[in-house]
């Protein structure tokens, strides 16, 4: 009786062993360990990544490119989510006087929606741009003219095709929008059509908001703006056969493109720690996803 008292408790010891070692045997090594708390590291790290965000504050200003405002408004937005104790502002005044601002000192970053000038760049101001934008060429809903040459689209807007029925379209005068002296969007678009200095404007918008309002209210009219603000109140005009899209542009088919560019006065490792963190948001995953989002294309490095 006793011998078989103690095998059977030695049978229970060792089916004891024998599960502790299958436990330890079957379980999944993790680099997500749990605390005494009940957190994981990954968990830790995000907090603390959340922790630091919270830690950094201060104010960047910005100005420039008023067709740069969607793209601004939507990586402003994300970036005070991740860094809700740091003020990021933005005025929109146009290309060239973000790029004064930046040169006289008045503000962090300067906007341009062009490639920057030389005399710009001499003054130790760096392009760093951040997306790629097409210019769309729009008429009014009525206009039949889906088409144009972009020798054409020189000759409407220095005046040499001055009624819609020389481009198969009806019997109407054609009215020229254009945007004022400074704008990127004019800059860009007069030297890709080469036209700079030779535009007979019928009028000339200080935002890309009021030509396209303008051209959608005026019969005959044609204007160009942002492709990321082009919408249903107008035409989009192919040129050459092509329309304005993402992907004729990254195939070199769609002609009318621009950089839009985040200036800073000298390179971005010159900058303050809220300025570098401002740039490290705009090229991560996050900010990258922001670009898309806004109807842009991603640089390609």
């Amino acid at each position: 009786m006793k011998k078989n008292k103690l095998e059977r408790i030695a049978s229970v010891l060792l089916a004891g062993v024998l599960a502790v070692g299958v436990t330890a045997c079957g379980s999944t090594a993790s680099s997500d360990s749990t605390g005494a708390d009940g957190s994981t590291d990954s968990a830790k790290t995000d907090s603390a990544s959340a922790d630091a965000g919270k830690d950094l504050s201060g104010s960047i200003s910005l100005a420039g490119s008023t067709s740069m405002e969607k793209l601004c408004e939507a990586m402003m937005e994300g970036f005070k989510e991740k860094y809700p104790n740091v003020t990021v502002t933005t005025e929109y005044t146009g290309s060239g006087a973000g790029i004064e601002s930046l040169t006289a000192g008045q503000v962090d970053i300067g906007d341009a929606s062009r490639k920057l000038h030389d005399d710009e760049k001499a003054n130790g101001i760096v392009e760093n741009i951040v997306a790629i934008d097409g210019i769309a060429v729009i008429v009014d809903k009525d206009n039949a003219v889906k088409d144009l040459k972009k020798d054409d689209l020189a000759k409407i807007y220095t005046g040499e095709i001055s009624n819609w029925k020389d481009l198969g379209g009806s019997d109407e005068s054609i009215v020229v929008i254009g945007r004022e002296s400074g704008s990127g969007t004019r800059d860009a678009f007069e030297e890709l059509v080469d036209v700079k200095d030779k535009c007979k404007y019928a009028q000339e918008l200080d935002s890309t908001g009021g030509v396209l309002a303008k051209v959608a209210a005026t019969p005959g009219s044609i204007g160009y703006i942002s492709l990321d603000a082009l919408d249903d109140t107008v035409n989009g005009v192919s040129l050459d056969g092509a329309e304005p899209t993402e992907e004729n542009i990254l195939a070199g088919k769609y002609a009318l493109q621009r950089p839009f560019v985040m200036a800073t006065k000298g390179e971005i490792s010159e900058q303050n720690d809220l300025v570098k963190t401002w740039f490290e948001y705009v090229q991560s995953d996050e900010g990258q996803e922001i670009v898309k989002g806004a109807g842009l294309i991603v640089p390609q490095n």
